[in-house]
């Protein structure tokens, strides 16, 4: 694990550097919307409709999808609470909530679980991301950016059924193309396999690389400090805790169970920051919290990975 964490830190420092040193005039948050545009419209839907074509789809997928909601679910419940002690303005609340509950389960847990796991750890993240965080992001995610919004910003942007969202997302049809045939009993051909696979394999290292251009280091100011611990606390001990109460009590076992335990001890979702600039949530604050929880997850990850293994079958 530890060799597995310091190959993807090495991503994401370089995608720092890259924000500092700007080569070829290329400044970072350009080079991010270019990288994951082509990852959000291309690589991920051939990396999702691959994997769920062939995975084995069961009764552990629907524990998976049990897990990931309900951490998710409780997660908000939990950073409610916390707000009322940290005392925050409506913008920042919006932001913790988002950064607080919902994982980076494919931008940086598809990486670490395909490197551990390999093809059943990327079942896994992709089912764990898919089947309830991604909707539960694009339905109750966007009603609480709603609520803690810009009313104005609200009124401009934030017309229309969070449904409708998922319709638009090119995974979610990749998700469901691949499982119908999957379902259906379809073979995957081999050509279409390599060229799934050979668009596949660019969309680990290339999140990993837009995550560092996503860090920020300039908003850690005095203010900030209890937002930013509640966020820290909840994302990288409370839901994982959560989790690996669930697996247990669920019975999964194995790879799916571990990778679970694992999803949920991700840092915050980078996609986030889309929902903060949209409805005017403090930005500021959650580029801080991605930052803040990511390099503390370089440490909690191994630990939870060791913890998990230890205690699921």
């Amino acid at each position: 694990m530890l060799s597995v964490m310091t190959q993807m830190g090495a991503l994401i420092v370089a995608g720092v550097v890259w924000r500092a040193l700007q080569p070829g005039g290329l400044d970072a948050d350009t080079t991010r919307r270019v990288l994951t545009t082509l990852v959000y419209y291309l690589l991920l839907p051939a990396l999702v409709l691959q994997v769920l074509w062939v995975a084995p789809l069961g009764l552990d997928s629907l524990r998976i999808a049990l897990v990931a909601g309900l951490t998710v679910l409780a997660m908000v419940g939990v950073t409610l609470l916390a707000c009322r002690v940290c005392m925050a303005e409506r913008a920042a609340i919006g932001a913790m909530l988002l950064a607080a509950a919902w994982p980076n389960a494919t931008y940086l847990g598809l990486p670490v679980l395909d490197s551990l796991f390999g093809e059943p750890g990327r079942a896994v993240a992709i089912q764990y991301d898919l089947f309830a965080c991604l909707p539960l992001l694009l339905t109750l995610g966007v009603l609480l950016a709603r609520r803690y919004g810009d009313p104005e910003a609200v009124r401009l942007y934030g017309g229309g059924s969070p449904l409708r969202g998922l319709a638009a997302v090119p995974s979610i049809w990749a998700a469901v193309v691949g499982v119908a045939l999957n379902l259906a009993g379809v073979p995957l051909l081999d050509w279409l396999d390599v060229f799934l696979g050979f668009l596949a394999d660019s969309v680990a290292p290339l999140m990993l690389f837009s995550l560092g251009l996503a860090l920020v280091f300039n908003r850690f100011r005095g203010r900030d400090a209890r937002p930013l611990a509640v966020v820290a606390i909840v994302q990288l001990i409370l839901a994982p805790i959560f989790a690996l109460g669930l697996v247990l009590w669920t019975g999964l076992e194995g790879v799916p169970g571990v990778g679970s335990v694992l999803e949920a001890a991700m840092p915050a979702m980078v996609l986030g920051l889309v929902f903060c600039d949209r409805f005017r949530l403090d930005t500021g604050l959650y580029a801080a919290a991605v930052t803040l929880t990511t390099a503390l997850s370089l440490v909690t990850l191994p630990l939870w990975f060791a913890l998990a293994t230890r205690l699921i079958a």
